[in-house]
């Protein structure tokens, strides 16, 4: 069962999406892997110490991104297969770029310098 008391919150982001965005990188990590059962809402509501209407919000778009499926009888768990899964990793590693090149261009770091930088780090 997927443990929430990992997520350390932050006050920049809204909460719902710092979940959501917690399981995404579980599944990409494969620390949640399809049929893993999450804790019902309340255990996350008590584990991260916000509103349960806060975690319902985080279920409701995870179900509706289709890597969370809920039952009355088996709760809430992980549902990912491939389509599901690339789409994380290519949401994520987009999102991970995005804000490394914002970051760079904010303090006028030149392309080649950029490169030059990964190329340095990659190894």
């Amino acid at each position: 069962m997927l443990n929430f008391y990992e997520l350390k919150l932050n006050n920049k982001d809204p909460v719902y999406l710092q979940a959501t965005l917690f399981v995404k990188r579980q599944i990409l990590l494969r620390k949640a892997v399809s049929g893993d059962k999450l804790p019902s809402r309340r255990e996350v509501a008590a584990q991260l110490s916000i509103n349960p209407n806060t975690v319902q919000k985080a279920f409701k778009l995870m179900e509706d991104e289709g890597f969370v499926r809920t039952s009355s009888t088996l709760g809430s768990v992980i549902y990912v297969d491939d389509v599901i899964f690339r789409r994380i990793e290519e949401q994520l590693t987009r999102e991970l770029v995005q804000s490394f090149v914002e970051s760079a261009k904010e303090i006028h770091l030149s392309f080649k310098t950029v490169v030059e930088l990964i190329s340095e780090h990659w190894e």
